[in-house]
């Protein structure tokens, strides 16, 4: 038998290598899994439980990253053997989950645990599809929809996470939530309230069903936003971006490395995160080489309270990254209209839940952005015998991704800007999730409602989206301190001198974890990461400073379930010492988790992070009171935060760029 099961796996994985080579005998070693390193993990994997009485699932399959130094090692000798190519597996089997490490060398299973913790694995997309079906085949359910007079055929379903309220015992189970059709599919819009209906993902059977009243339906009118549909009056028509001539795309694209301008970086793709930039640098004309800034940043969790307290709707408390997966829910990109016309499109892979790749097509663009605005200019206003004017116009490049996780769509940007910052961007849009009600009119409404009357029978629910960046800053070296700058007024001792107060710099190097937890706001600061063993001419420490998005931190109370899961979002800031398995800062497993492996408990180890290598933590936030504009389609809503170069070069890098040449464009006036 164990012969066969042999013989079996040399066939797969031959044809493994048949049919989808691996297109580099040396692939870097922060490239995300291939197509056909994930088919080799399947097929290791299944080899390893060739028997199983119950069915395996592929809850999680990523790059096992190796550790940094073994990177930074080989980045050194790329000539040298590059460090191991291993698998992280997150398994579903006999009702356990099981972390597994396959390497895809040696093509074994090197490390198997069983999970024993609290929490559950990522959710797959087969596993909440299969229990959103049961709900159109269960008659209870089937009675209530006759009872409202609705049609089945219209009836679409989806699921939503149960959270965690202080239970002991815990299963896997999904809330299934139900949208009525007829006349849209803008179906986020016309909820079934009143039902209650649960589902065990173990079992895969319908654990609970609650009917509690027939409350109105929000009708189908006003909610259509196809432009094939719409119908007078119409708004502006707007001219689309110029053509970009063939080939002219501004940068470079050498297997996953990235080089434009001053710029050069490495992009992967996550199921769990979606993009990972890695190993950002910038050139340094002066010195004349790259100079690190970034070795590894993407979106650890994106946490969204609803702040309806009811029995329906208390549990939507949604962990997009650690329930869902920005990666697995991201969408393909349409040309021309989520990317520019010289953007260049990037698909991606994630496991299935057998464990066979799916390919996101065009899942990431990289562009040239001219967004018109300046990059730097100066006028030599005073110099009366000759014009000095010098401008140069702002261009940047952006790797976009946008993932639709339910009723929104995250647009994700990452802008790399010549002058040496990044920008992260985070644009909000889609469709509000919202609650049934018999209310027409504001004057109606005699009781709390947890948010805003948007349209007839429809309440928009407050709620809030913080999305927490983890950061591995590397400036120029990974030896790296957090800087408090302090802005602080002072009185005017001399009094010869009119003036009575000026303010001033105070300087403060957090030594701890505990002194880098900050909350945004409170206090004029500025935020610093250097490197305290290199120096500028002058003698300025090199650093890159945050500049922070507006301040927004949670409104739930400390001890509020979801808000213990996402202490994470405590602080707009943190840093922790490099460690690799502290990367999603929810935890490992998020679904049904109890906030008791979260970056706020890894922090409470105090560890030290002076001169250290060191993770930066950035929670962006968003509190959401819907209005009216936000019906029925959402205009974009975008926030974010950059880090800037501070004395990290001996002058402007910027000040050298040659101004474009542009084309000599007619006298259009009559």
């Amino acid at each position: 038998m164990a012969s066969t099961l042999k013989i079996a796996l040399f066939i797969s994985i031959f044809c493994i290598f048949l049919v989808s080579p691996i297109t580099s005998s040396k692939p870097h070693p922060l490239d995300s899994l291939t197509a056909a390193e994930l088919l080799l993990v399947r097929a290791v994997v299944n080899q390893s439980y060739p028997s199983s009485n119950h069915k395996l699932t592929f809850q999680y399959v990523g790059l096992d990253e190796p550790e940094k130094q073994l990177v930074k090692s080989w980045l050194s000798k790329p000539t040298t053997k590059p460090p191991p190519r291993q698998a992280l597996v997150v398994i579903r089997l006999n009702e356990q989950t099981h972390e597994i490490i396959v390497d895809l060398s040696k093509r074994s299973v090197i490390s198997d645990k069983i999970y024993n913790g609290f929490g559950y694995p990522l959710l797959t997309i087969e596993e909440q599809e299969a229990a959103a079906d049961l709900a159109l085949k269960h008659e209870p359910f089937l009675a209530s929809l006759g009872k409202r007079g609705l049609n089945i055929s219209e009836v679409i379903c989806s699921t939503q996470t149960i959270g965690w309220y202080g239970e002991e015992k815990t299963k896997r189970e999904l809330k299934v939530v139900c949208y009525y059709l007829d006349g849209t599919v803008n179906m986020y819009l016309r909820p079934i309230e009143g039902i209650t209906l649960a589902v065990d993902l173990e079992e895969m059977k319908i654990s609970q069903y609650i009917d509690r009243a027939v409350p109105p339906m929000p009708k189908a009118e006003g909610t259509e936003y196809r432009a094939s549909k719409l119908t007078p009056p119409l708004g502006p028509r707007f001219n689309g971006a110029p053509p970009t001539p063939p080939g002219q795309t501004g940068f470079n694209i050498d297997g996953n490395i990235v080089s434009w301008a001053n710029w050069k970086f490495h992009l992967g793709f996550d199921g769990r995160v979606g993009p990972v930039i890695s190993l950002a640098s910038i050139y340094d004309a002066e010195k004349r080489t790259y100079r690190q800034v970034l070795y590894r940043s993407f979106i650890s969790e994106l946490f969204v309270p609803y702040q309806d307290p009811t029995e329906e709707w208390y549990h939507v408390t949604f962990f997009d990254c650690g329930e869902f997966g920005f990666g697995i829910y991201a969408v393909p990109l349409e040309p021309l209209n989520d990317c520019p016309a010289n953007a260049v499109f990037v698909d991606g892979y994630y496991a299935g839940q057998d464990g066979n790749p799916v390919k996101v097509s065009d899942v990431m663009c990289i562009f040239e952005r001219h967004s018109g605005d300046v990059m730097w200019r100066h006028t030599e206003a005073e110099l009366r015998d000759q014009e000095v004017r010098e401008v140069r116009p702002e261009v940047s490049l952006v790797v976009r991704m946008v993932a639709t996780v339910g009723n929104y769509d995250y647009i994700l940007d990452w802008e790399f800007k010549p002058s040496g910052s990044i920008k992260f961007g985070v644009g909000l849009t889609g469709v509000l999730e919202v609650k049934a009600v018999p209310y027409n009119h504001t004057d109606q409404i005699k009781e709390e409602v947890y948010g805003t009357l948007v349209a007839d029978n429809t309440i928009g629910v407050h709620h809030d989206h913080f999305l927490t960046y983890h950061l591995d800053v590397d400036i120029d070296g990974d030896a790296n301190s957090l800087v408090k700058t302090n802005l602080v007024t002072k009185r005017v001792t001399d009094k010869s001198i009119p003036r009575k107060s000026y303010w001033t710099v105070q300087h403060e190097t957090a030594k701890t974890e505990a002194d880098a937890r900050i909350k945004l706001g409170l206090k004029p600061e500025e935020l610093v990461v250097v490197n305290p063993n290199k120096r500028t001419k002058p003698g300025n420490k090199v650093g890159y400073r945050l500049i922070p998005g507006s301040a927004a931190g949670p409104l739930l109370a400390a001890d509020d379930y979801p808000q213990i899961r996402a202490a994470f979002t405590n602080y707009n800031v943190w840093v922790t010492p490099y460690n690799k398995s502290e990367k999603w800062a929810g935890g490992r497993y998020v679904d049904q988790s109890r906030g008791d492996d979260t970056l706020a408990v890894w922090s409470n180890r105090n560890r030290g992070i002076e001169n250290k290598d060191i993770v930066l933590w950035y929670t962006m936030g968003f509190h959401h009171v819907p209005c009216q504009e936000d019906f029925p389609m959402m205009p974009t809503l975008s926030g974010g935060f950059e880090l800037r170069p501070t004395n990290f070069f001996e002058y402007s890098p910027v000040l050298k760029t040659k101004p474009p040449q542009h084309l000599s464009w007619p006298n259009c006036t009559a």
